[in-house]
């Protein structure tokens, strides 16, 4: 039953990614959508998380604070010295990186493996906790195809190499499901993943696709999008 679910992942996935090719003329507006989706998942979904796993635990908060810290600086450093600024490029400018966008596509794969991975241990403890994790899974795993193309497209990447990398994310939950075959994770080890995934999350969104969704054509359309991305991301989780 589990990869049934599983399946359904990859149809969300690649979904969400079409529909963010197909619009992306409104690219300033899908962005600020993704931008709100980021800041409702990191609020409403994994931040809780963490604060439930920190108490069944009985442990400090500040292990997964400080993966936190360390995810955001990962990305940070890893974007501005290693994929980014070269010593003769213009400082200040206007400018964008292919390979930054690929850089964040395989990032948000790697997400897309851990949560097929939490559908597949969600079913080891039982079938009822399975179903409710792989509906919220599926849910947001839409949202997680638009924010792959999302980011390939506002890197200047092409539509062929942004419906790579969608595949990419569509297949991974996949590929994690069937990890989970062979192990189980530890509570400690899932809190800091989230710490650490979260830190990934709140630099991504407030540090590069929020400037860039109202760097052209800023409006109070953009600022709604990214009040109804937090809006969507708060009633899933309520409700699921």
């Amino acid at each position: 039953m589990a990869f049934i679910f599983i399946l359904f992942t990859f149809v969300s996935t690649f979904l969400g990614g079409l529909f963010g090719l197909k619009y992306k003329d409104k690219m300033n507006l899908i962005l600020g959508l993704t931008a709100g989706v980021i800041l409702g998942v990191i609020a409403f979904d994994v931040f809780p998380e963490i604060i439930r796993l920190t108490q069944k635990l009985g442990t400090t908060p500040t292990t997964p604070m400080i993966a936190l810290v360390v995810g955001f600086m990962i990305f940070h450093i890893a974007e501005k010295f290693i994929l980014v600024h070269h010593s003769h490029e213009e400082e200040y400018g206007p400018h964008t990186h292919p390979t930054v966008g690929k850089f964040q596509a395989l990032a948000l794969a790697g997400h897309s493996f851990l949560d097929g991975m939490g559908i597949g241990l969600a079913f080891q403890i039982s079938g009822p906790t399975g179903i409710l994790v792989a509906i919220a899974v599926i849910s947001h795993d839409f949202s997680d195809g638009l924010n792959t193309v999302s980011m390939m497209l506002r890197h200047k990447n092409t539509n062929k190499q942004a419906l790579k990398f969608l595949f990419v994310d569509a297949l991974a939950p996949i590929l994690g499901g069937a990890a989970t075959l062979f192990f189980n994770l530890s509570e400690k080890s899932l809190l800091i993943y989230l710490g650490f995934f979260a830190g990934f999350l709140l630099y991504i969104g407030v540090s590069d696709i929020l400037p860039e969704a109202h760097s052209k054509n800023s409006s109070m359309k953009t600022v709604l999008m990214t009040v109804l991305g937090v809006l969507f991301i708060f009633l899933i989780t309520r409700v699921l």
